[in-house]
């Protein structure tokens, strides 16, 4: 079986961090977001995955070549137009071939059973199915309309009445019978492919209980890398056997002055952390200089900006 990862989108909700990064290498815990995705996959006994790139895609491309992840086939399918999660997918068909493949987005850090997930689709009979968390967030986030086991709605769009305290967390698994409802032109896989399983034949759904976070935001990804509660901590074992990466607060190529005070915090490689500071609930991404005596509280820094976050409120419980 083959995976579909989508790392071609412009992250527009983390600018100004991905104006010089793309949104799949900004880390989390001193591991870019897209490996996250990689070692789920490969732990699911997946080795051939196709990464489709637009924005920054050199950059994406570099960082994969040269970290050699071991016993994983890369495969990119670069887009000098951004195509969507619609357009992108389609482009791919004849690379993806005639078996049912894994979708996931390259922003997600979870630790989603793909192999429950793919023996649950094989014996339901559709043309796909997705992965679904349940969170009381679903109205504010955009829930799923479900009824008797199936996916009938998003966010009502289809105005069926239909809602739920679920959402989509972007990861499927699909037949290339979604191809038929696709268009190689700009488009969404919700509009498109996943409304054409609807109506021909229906849309499964999984539910997965365990760790699941979007990073797509600032206030997300802020949290991702300070919420010490969230249960990240189990995908580093497991992690680090798949793919030789685990993720850790401080990175060992940092320099951290020795009378520097840090705390529920992460420092990125390459970081210089001067005499006497002092940084709390906040992330400094790599390459980034702070100061003697500075006082950072609930920020994001990376070289070119500062983002102050505000005072942090009750973490969300992912578990």
């Amino acid at each position: 079986m083959k995976a579909f990862v989508l790392a071609a989108g412009l992250g527009t909700r983390l600018a100004p961090l991905t104006d010089h990064t793309p949104k799949p290498l900004i880390p989390v815990l001193n591991i870019p977001s897209l490996f996250y995705t990689f070692f789920l996959l490969k732990q699911a006994g997946i080795r051939e995955i196709i990464c489709n790139i637009h924005h920054h895609g050199n950059a994406i491309r570099r960082c994969i070549e040269s970290s050699e992840l071991p016993g994983l086939n890369i495969t990119f399918s670069e887009e000098s137009v951004i195509l969507g999660t619609g357009g992108g997918l389609k482009k791919c068909e004849n690379l993806l071939g005639d078996d049912d493949f894994i979708l996931v987005n390259s922003d997600i850090i979870t630790d989603i059973d793909f192999n429950a997930l793919v023996q649950q689709h094989q014996l339901s009979g559709c043309g796909g199915t997705l992965v679904l968390f349940e969170t009381p967030e679903a109205g504010d986030i955009g829930d799923v309309g479900v009824e008797n086991g199936l996916v009938k709605d998003f966010r009502n769009l289809r105005h069926t009445g239909l809602h739920s305290s679920f959402i989509y967390t972007g990861a499927a698994i699909l037949s290339p019978k979604i191809f038929r409802f696709m268009k190689a032109e700009f488009s969404g896989i919700v509009d498109t492919g996943f409304t054409g399983l609807i109506d021909n034949g229906g849309l499964g759904f999984y539910q997965h209980n365990g760790l699941w976070m979007d990073i797509g935001t600032m206030q997300n990804y802020w949290f991702a890398n300070i919420d010490t509660d969230s249960g990240m901590d189990v995908l580093s074992e497991p992690m680090h056997f798949a793919i030789g990466l685990s993720p850790h607060s401080l990175s060992p190529d940092a320099c951290i002055s020795p009378d520097a005070t840090l705390s529920r915090s992460v420092i990125g490689a390459g970081c210089t952390i001067g005499a006497g500071c002092t940084i709390i609930n906040s992330v400094i991404l790599p390459q980034t200089t702070i100061k003697p005596g500075s006082h950072i509280v609930n920020a994001i820094i990376d070289p070119c900006t500062i983002t102050i976050m505000g005072k942090p409120k009750q973490m969300r419980k992912q578990r």
